[in-house]
């Protein structure tokens, strides 16, 4: 399976694309698909961790501050992992989501958090889920094998593991009870994660992750009622004829879910050949698509240019081809570090 590395940790702000790319195919509607997304203008956010959400807004990082600042700026993207939220089993903390959300308000800006179940380039031990998680065997070791990076090593807390599961909902249902309708959005991260089987011990299989992803997405959007959920489907463990991530992106135009993904690479043949043309086939189907622009997209060649991707292409093809209406930039875009015309 090749997969996409996803960035645990980061901030992004989000862009909107105006114009529809050359080049690109328009696939027909889905029959029978209600049109209920609107493609006027993408709003721009950032997209970081939470950690370094509070380094820029205690002043230790002030060129990330004053990216918040920006007028073209709408929000935050927060990268909370499950550990922020919950220290032991059923104590739940909100403290910092309710301190960035309070920064955010007063700049009349949006607080997008995205919920961190798994985690790249980390060892087991660092992963940031709760202890107890651990102790009770339910980390899950993964491999990362992508076109863009090396081979690297992480883990997930194994959602396919009813406890587990059971303990995350509770988080989610949790947090739901003390921000839905505060929040702009919440979305549970990328399906691209690889569990190493050879070193598993959480009786993994990949129909069992992707049900348990499923469950989650069904769980998320039952909870939060008021603000947008969003699922990242960006790949999927053994679906080489795509029938499972047709059933989620069903799911989420029937049950109204937001969908998106961690990376946007335009016209790169192994995005396109996945999730990008399923994006692009239910996005008018969809209440919402949010799509990230990370660190190792901006270091992509563009297959046009044979450069890099520059912040038109991101955008036009983010929102004309994928439907995007919220994108979430890394800080390292050369764009933010430009005043906004």
């Amino acid at each position: 399976m090749m997969n996409q590395r996803g960035a645990a940790g980061l901030v992004v702000l989000t862009a909107v694309a105006l114009t529809v790319p050359a080049g690109v195919a328009v696939a027909s509607p889905l029959p029978g698909a209600a049109a209920v997304a609107s493609h006027g203008k993408a709003e721009d956010n950032l997209y970081m961790s939470l950690g370094s959400f509070e380094e820029a807004t205690s002043g230790a990082d002030p060129e990330v501050k004053a990216m918040i600042d920006r007028a073209d700026i709408g929000g935050v993207q927060v990268v909370a992992p499950w550990k922020a939220l919950e220290g032991k089993k059923g104590q739940y903390t909100w403290s910092r989501l309710e301190s960035a959300l309070k920064y955010l308000q007063q700049r009349h800006k949006k607080l997008f958090v995205q919920v961190q179940d798994r985690f790249f380039d980390v060892a087991m031990k660092d992963a940031g889920v709760p202890q107890y998680v651990k102790d009770e065997g339910g980390l899950a070791p993964t491999v990362d094998e992508n076109p863009d990076n090396p081979t690297s090593h992480g883990a997930m807390a194994a959602q396919w593991n009813t406890e587990v599961r059971a303990d995350f909902q509770a988080m989610l249902k949790a947090m739901a009870r003390k921000f839905d309708g505060r929040l702009a959005g919440v979305n549970l991260p990328e399906t691209a994660v690889e569990v190493d089987t050879t070193a598993d011990q959480t009786a993994y299989t990949s129909a069992s992750y992707i049900d348990a992803e499923i469950v989650n997405m069904r769980y998320g959007k039952k909870v939060f009622t008021k603000t947008q959920f969003i699922q990242y489907i960006n790949f999927l463990p053994d679906d080489d004829d795509h029938r499972r991530m047709r059933e989620m992106l069903d799911l989420a135009r029937d049950k109204k879910i937001g969908v998106g993904g961690p990376d946007t690479l335009p016209d790169r043949e192994y995005q396109m050949e996945n999730s990008y043309k399923f994006l692009h086939a239910y996005k008018d189907a969809l209440p919402l698509v949010a799509m990230a622009v990370q660190e190792p997209d901006i270091a992509a060649t563009d297959p046009r240019t044979g450069k890099p991707y520059t912040r038109e292409r991101f955008t036009d093809f983010a929102h004309d081809y994928l439907g995007a209406r919220q994108m979430f930039w890394t800080p390292e875009a050369d764009w933010l570090r430009t005043p906004p015309a």
